[in-house]
């Protein structure tokens, strides 16, 4: 589980960035913020780590073979 944190914002501050979520179609304001910051410097968003609907890489025990 990823640990979360809280920022505190004015009111006015968290409308914007609630209406860019919804220009984004992002589905939340992590994915927002993410967004923001991407376009500010320029940054892939392929630098953000895998698509957000994957689940999580589980490595699995491979069966060991004898030759």
């Amino acid at each position: 589980m990823l640990s979360t944190t809280t920022v505190e914002l004015k009111r006015n501050t968290a409308k914007m960035l609630e209406e860019l979520k919804k220009k984004y179609g992002a589905k939340s304001m992590d994915e927002t913020v993410r967004r923001l910051i991407s376009k500010a410097e320029n940054i892939p968003e392929s630098m953000f780590g895998a698509h957000p609907e994957l689940k999580p890489f589980v490595r699995q025990e491979e069966p060991r073979h004898e030759l």
